[in-house]
């Protein structure tokens, strides 16, 4: 199982994918990278986009990544 404190789940039935810290709780539903990022940002880390395929700070779990249509 990863460690990386941010996870991005399986696409949702109605599209896009629920983000979650492990320790922090759900930051919202993304619809695109731009979303992952911008809640990365709020989350207080400033290069987001370097983080996205990055395992040891992004997980994707389910479905591919990068892929946000609907399950």
């Amino acid at each position: 199982m990863s460690t990386a404190p941010i996870v991005v789940h399986p696409p949702s039935p109605g599209g896009g994918r629920r983000v979650t810290v492990r320790q922090g709780g759900i930051l919202g539903l993304a619809y695109s990278d731009r979303d992952v990022v911008e809640f990365l940002r709020r989350a207080g880390l400033d290069d987001a986009d370097a983080l996205l395929d990055d395992p040891r700070w992004v997980e994707w779990r389910g479905g591919r990544a990068h892929d946000y249509e609907a399950a």
